[in-house]
């Protein structure tokens, strides 16, 4: 009998360095057929090396995998012919046009010449790239070298599609034509897996989220669920200084019983009433004799979800985590 899940993962372990490094610590999710699923997380949290498993690259040192319902070391050839894989960076042959490069993806997937030519043609239009078909890959801009990733990881037509942070380094319109191509795709029945450190992203097209820090899933849900542990409000105060900041944590932490977030001259506390925090807070400072440079009211952020969660920012990791060489690039 099919599984109503396109992806399930069972406890996957996978050690680098002899055991020194596990870079996916236990990890279970299943993903259901027809959405976008999120893993979230900063670089070096595992991420990649789930994509690098489920597309059958690398093998779980220990647990299982299924994909389409079959096991990715057991049955990883069937595993490839189901699925579309698209990394952190176009891999696109810069030395050949965009339609020879889909009509090579084509052969490569062992389509007739006819059919690979038919594709190409029409991955291009879909990918509004006709006009740069004949047009060699290198003179391609960042967001069409991406569109034309994404168009070749789909030339085969797989159900499951795995998109290993597919807008890095994309300019915001960019991004925005690509968020809404992944969202076609959906729509036309095609199953997601979307790796990424961008929130934002996460918030808008993912149906279900994991997150993962140092190998291991923190939290899991839909991104409102994940969203309403942290209380209806986050209250934001701004400064004219850090010293007040500092004090106006001090005399607004007992407003709610989350931990308030002082950084540099902007104070942050997740709040159950926002109106009213806001004005118990500003008759607080204001008793205090300290100037409020500006207050804001907004709702909670998977920013803030991740900085609950770990005690840190997704950004604060990505320096620290950059890959320096191929054994690190591994363990993103």
């Amino acid at each position: 009998m099919p599984s109503e899940y396109a992806v399930e993962v069972d406890q996957v372990v996978r050690v680098f360095s002899k055991g020194a490094v596990r870079a996916l610590d236990g990890v279970s999710l299943r993903v259901g057929t027809g959405q976008v699923f999120g893993l979230l997380g900063p670089n070096g949290s595992g991420k990649t090396t789930m994509v690098r498993i489920l597309s059958t690259i690398l093998k779980p040192s220990e647990g299982s995998a299924r994909v389409a319902g079959f096991d990715v070391v057991r049955q990883s050839q069937q595993v490839r012919q189901r699925i579309g894989l698209a990394g952190q960076f176009a891999t696109v042959d810069e030395n050949l046009t965009g339609f020879e490069n889909l009509r090579m993806i084509g052969r490569l997937n062992h389509l007739s010449a006819k059919e690979s030519t038919t594709r190409a043609r029409s991955l291009l239009h879909d990918f509004d790239l006709d006009e740069a078909a004949n047009r060699l890959a290198k003179t391609f801009s960042g967001g069409m070298r991406r569109r034309l990733d994404l168009a070749a990881a789909l030339v085969a037509r797989p159900p499951i599609l795995f998109l290993d942070e597919p807008t890095t380094g994309l300019d915001p319109q960019s991004r925005q034509d690509l968020w809404a191509i992944i969202e076609g795709l959906v729509e036309g029945g095609t199953t997601v897996l979307l790796t990424t450190q961008y929130l934002d992203e996460a918030d808008r097209l993912a149906q279900q989220l994991v997150v993962l820090d140092h190998g291991k899933i923190i939290a899991q849900g839909t991104s409102a669920e994940l969203k309403s542990q942290l209380g209806a409000t986050v209250l934001v105060l701004t400064l004219h200084s850090t010293a007040d900041a500092q004090r106006t944590g001090e005399l607004v932490a007992d407003l709610s019983d989350r931990v308030v977030r002082v950084e540099g001259m902007v104070v942050e506390l997740n709040v159950e009433c926002g109106p009213s925090s806001a004005a118990d807070a500003l008759r607080r400072v204001d008793a205090q004799g300290i100037v409020v440079a500006g207050l804001a009211l907004r709702e909670p952020s998977l920013d803030d979800v991740f900085l609950t969660l770990t005690g840190h920012r997704v950004a604060d990791d990505v320096a620290l985590a950059q890959p320096t060489g191929a054994t690190r690039r591994e363990h993103a």
